[in-house]
């Protein structure tokens, strides 16, 4: 399991500082890099400037609650896994986890053991839904974040691996134009002419039209 999250970072929300920092501690021993907030409304923003592979989050937090945070993210991501940790048992929040697709539901108080079962939890996940194949010579490993095409690695810029990375998570629906901003430009305004001539590197280097223009909407990655 150890190796499962060496390429992957880790957003970690709790408002309980010293539950946060035993965690984190923890944590930065699986993972390349773990970005921790106190409260739902800093956690979004580190969500979209840092893109985290996985989140974990309390439910009862300052300002913005984990569950409203998670179904605000869910409404412009629906793949990245979250896992929810609380104090309560409630059917109520239970069934809210399972609407919203969260991969694991941990009970507090938080010990290593648990986030161990968590992490196990994870690395499954990871693992079934870690090769995307596009074409029978082109596909895509999320855990290892490569595109490999007739069995070479391809190198993509960092805003043409952003993209794609983003159409790849999403191949099951259209990403509209306001999320490729976000995650892409998300520090800098987005033109149309800039998309598209990222579009056109990204086609060009998937060596085919695989990524599908829908009008007004957005973009698709189509997966053969």
């Amino acid at each position: 399991m150890e190796n499962t999250f060496l390429n992957l970072t880790l957003l970690y929300v709790e408002d309980d500082e010293i539950i946060r920092k035993n965690a984190v501690e923890y944590l930065q021993n699986y993972f390349k890099e773990v970005y921790q907030t106190k409260d739902g409304l800093e956690a979004l923003e580190v969500y979209r400037t840092k893109k985290p592979d996985i989140i974990i989050t309390d439910i009862e937090m300052p300002r913005l609650n984990g569950l409203d945070m998670a179904k605000k993210i869910r409404k412009e991501d629906k793949t990245t896994p979250i896992v929810i940790t609380t104090a309560f048992t409630d059917t109520h929040y239970l069934m809210q986890a399972v609407e919203l697709q969260l991969i694991k539901y941990i009970v507090k108080p938080i010990s290593s053991k648990k986030l161990n079962e968590a992490l196990k939890i994870l690395s499954e996940y990871l693992h079934t839904n870690s090769i995307l194949s596009i074409d029978k010579d082109k596909y895509y490993d999320n855990l290892n974040k490569c595109l490999i095409i007739d069995k070479e690695i391809m190198t993509l810029t960092h805003k043409e691996f952003q993209l794609f990375d983003l159409l790849a998570k999403n191949h099951h629906r259209i990403v509209n134009y306001e999320e490729i901003e976000n995650t892409v430009w998300y520090d800098e305004g987005m033109s149309k002419d800039a998309l598209r001539a990222l579009v056109r590197t990204v086609r060009k280097k998937l060596k085919g039209d695989y990524v599908e223009n829908i009008s007004g909407f957005g973009y698709r990655l189509q997966v053969k």
